[in-house]
């Protein structure tokens, strides 16, 4: 056979999809779904999943009021415990179950920055009322990579 006489590339490939979408044809909602898939893939980098662990408000028997937050964005979390003080003020207490570099807690435009320990632990103190977010650095495997919580309010 000739090379005049073998079909180009565009018609062979063309009789191969012909062949696959009488025999297997693809679901009719793949295209919608591949792109809702990589329209977010990139939202659990921006956005970590809020669970209220518990909100003891009503029931704290002490001077203080607590709030525990969780927030996970399936690989790492990061547990804040939040106080009220006798200055009207918060303190933040967090956790996070990854080696961190450091923990940014971000209130506008004031960040405060702080290193957590070994155990993972970190805290601010005399943290104003408002709407705040907690971004950390997380290595793992010799990557780092950004972690931002979503925001919360502080009252």
């Amino acid at each position: 056979m000739s090379a005049r006489d073998r079909p180009d590339d565009a018609a062979l490939f063309a009789r191969l999809r012909g062949m696959w979408e009488a025999l297997d044809p693809a679901p009719v909602t793949l295209a919608d779904r591949m792109i809702a898939a990589v329209a977010s893939d990139d939202l659990a980098s921006e956005y970590a999943l809020l669970t209220l662990v518990e909100q003891p408000l009503s029931a704290v028997r002490a001077e203080t009021d607590a709030l525990t937050l969780q927030f996970s964005d399936g690989t790492t979390s990061v547990l804040l415990h939040v106080t009220a003080t006798v200055n009207g003020r918060h303190r933040v207490d967090g956790w996070v179950d990854t080696a961190a570099a450091e923990v940014v807690l971000e209130q506008g435009d004031r960040e405060r920055t702080t290193s957590p320990t070994e155990t993972g632990r970190f805290a601010f103190d005399d943290v104003p009322s408002g709407m705040t977010r907690v971004r950390l650095t997380a290595r793992s495997d010799g990557d780092e990579r950004t972690l931002s919580t979503p925001q919360f309010e502080l009252t």
